[in-house]
């Protein structure tokens, strides 16, 4: 059974740009390959679950971001950084258009695209963690049966107040490295 983190894209490991689909506008967040590289070095491998209603609102296709995620992975290995797949939603159940104007299970507060890694990846489920910024991201690991650990980059600082006590929470992903390795999660 594989330990995984899994991570939401935008705000978590890059800096948050509305609907990003262009590989010149992607920036890593402070510290997020130095915190995968934590990550990865006690033990974790990656899998990341995005919501791209960009996609379904018609800004971009899903062509679009295959490509710009190949990008990010292929940049990722070059720091010694796997990712072992990238599950992303299209859909928007109100401002989707045609086929993507859908109420799906993937849509993250859903835990469609987390359970499907759990099941094509024998996740390891009591040792493994969803990271993200947002309370959707929170709130899928919960229903996937994970810990869900709040990271302050992109919308974090928002809701950060909103959740303490409810998730741990940690600055960015080197903090939450820390916070995995010194077993201060719970």
């Amino acid at each position: 059974m594989k330990k995984i983190i899994f991570l939401d894209r935008d705000g978590t490991i890059n800096v948050e740009k509305s609907y990003l689909h262009k590989w010149k506008d992607f920036e890593f967040e402070k510290n997020a390959i130095e915190g995968l590289k934590e990550l990865r070095d006690l033990g974790y491998e990656f899998i990341v679950v995005t919501n791209q209603s960009g996609i379904g609102r018609g800004y971009s296709t899903e062509e679009d971001l295959k490509i710009l995620n190949n990008q990010m992975t292929e940049k990722l290995k070059e720091f010694g950084i796997d990712i072992l797949e990238c599950f992303y939603c299209p859909h928007h159940p109100e401002k989707g258009v045609g086929k993507y104007k859908v109420d799906c299970d993937c849509r993250k507060p859903n835990p469609g695209m987390l359970l499907r890694g759990i099941e094509k990846y024998d996740v390891d489920i009591e040792n493994s963690f969803m990271i993200g910024d947002k309370k959707g991201d929170l709130e899928a690991g919960k229903k996937a049966g994970l810990k869900s650990i709040l990271v302050l980059t992109g919308y974090g600082k928002k809701i950060e107040e909103e959740i303490k006590g409810e998730y741990p929470i940690g600055k960015d992903l080197l903090d939450i490295a820390t916070i995995l390795k010194n077993k201060n999660w719970r």
